[in-house]
């Protein structure tokens, strides 16, 4: 049993290799030579990076591995993130059972049931959505114009926040989820946004509506301030994740021609194909975070409490022991396997969303653009490789 330390091979987040799509080659290197492994990381601590499928679902499925960032020894990546998970906590930095009696107040909002009955609106803001960029016009940057408005206004929608802010909160965003962001920048956007949420959750009290946060308001249970913390998470994650993977997604399958027909010829396979881009792509890309409580063994290397571990969900989802060829997009594969949303009882609360909004996403801007093609050469697309959120900044399309 290998204990102790170990010198780092290098440190985290690594840089990228020559496509853009896949993980940095280091950390494959790393899965195929030694899958828990010490690293650096920007402080100059150290953390375990895990890398494997089976491993990283060990930890994010083991209550020794602890989700709270205020406990020693966690691993942040950046000034930023540490500043992020500094101030009012929300549920995804708690462990069992605050965790869980927080996350419960939520569940319902994302059941499958009640997602699938928001189909025909979130179709409807699609397809308003892809008229107007479309229209008398033979280009556009699809970020801007359809990938990032869409969930946007959905999650708007689902929460009671007004549309008409959502410049505001998504610039606070790109703050928050910039890799290099300052700690003083951060907590600058922080304060903005949960000023600006406590502010709507108070006005709430007296003016409720159907959203999320009125109902949590109405429940009696939570402070303004909680609420706003659970605005703030679902708010940001809710646009900067679906929007992301939509515009990635949609190059993704223009660099690959076979499986952009496959998925034209048989748009019924929608959810399956969105399955396989999750997987392939893994937009969280600098890992999930979590600190050991006490001594744990995972393959043959003893993590000692206290000590940080980094789980690379995006090395386990083209692991070839789970995923055969994992390195090619096929959209026939059975990626249900994939942890692109996480695994245990931190996993993705809002992925029945994130799922719908993206089936619906693709199979609109496929049916309605046949002759859809990159505006510019593929050389020239700037990557997130700066963002928590991985990505693509603009994506300049013709039709």
């Amino acid at each position: 049993m290998a204990t102790g330390a170990k010198t780092p091979r290098f440190t985290h987040p690594a840089a990228r290799g020559a496509c853009p799509f896949a993980p940095p080659p280091a950390y494959r290197q790393a899965r195929e030579e030694e899958p828990v492994s010490r690293i650096s990381l920007w402080d100059g601590s150290t953390s375990w990076l895990v890398t494997r499928h089976e491993d990283v679902k060990a930890v994010l499925s083991d209550a020794r591995f602890s989700s709270d960032s205020s406990r020693p020894g966690f691993p942040f990546i950046s000034a930023g993130a540490r500043q992020l998970n500094s101030g009012q906590p929300t549920f995804i930095r708690m462990d069992d059972p605050e965790h869980s009696r927080l996350r419960r107040m939520l569940t319902g909002e994302f059941m499958i049931k009640k997602v699938e009955a928001l189909r025909p609106e979130v179709q409807r803001i699609a397809d308003d959505l892809l008229g107007r960029m479309t229209e008398g016009r033979s280009s556009a940057d699809l970020v801007r114009e359809f990938a990032l408005p869409l969930p946007s206004l959905v999650i708007c929608l689902l929460l009671g926040v007004p549309y008409q802010d959502h410049d505001f909160f998504q610039e606070c965003s790109r703050v928050l989820l910039r890799r290099d962001s300052s700690a003083e920048d951060v907590t600058a956007a922080q304060a903005r946004l949960a000023d600006y949420l406590v502010k709507l959750t108070d006005a709430k009290r007296t003016q409720p509506d159907d959203g999320i946060l009125s109902r949590l308001v109405a429940r009696g249970e939570l402070s303004t301030e909680e609420i706003g913390a659970m605005g703030r998470l679902l708010l940001v994650a809710g646009h900067e994740t679906t929007a992301n993977m939509t515009a990635l997604s949609v190059l993704a399958l223009l660099r690959n021609p076979d499986q952009l027909a496959h998925l034209r010829r048989h748009p019924e396979t929608a959810p399956a194909a969105v399955e396989e881009l999750l997987r392939y792509l893994t937009i969280v890309h600098s890992g999930l975070t979590r600190v050991a409580v006490e001594d744990v063994d995972l393959a043959g290397v003893r993590i000692r409490a206290g000590e940080g571990v980094v789980c690379m969900i995006n090395t386990a989802n083209r692991d070839e022991q789970r995923f055969p060829d994992g390195d090619r997009l096929d959209l026939s594969r059975d990626a249900r396997l994939h942890l692109a949303f996480g695994f245990g009882v931190h996993q993705c609360l809002g992925q029945p969303l994130a799922r719908m909004e993206l089936q619906i996403a693709l199979d609109t801007i496929l049916r309605r653009l046949p002759e859809l093609r990159l505006a510019v050469p593929f050389e020239e697309i700037r990557f997130r490789g700066e963002m928590l959120v991985y990505g693509v900044h603009e994506l300049p399309i013709a039709w």
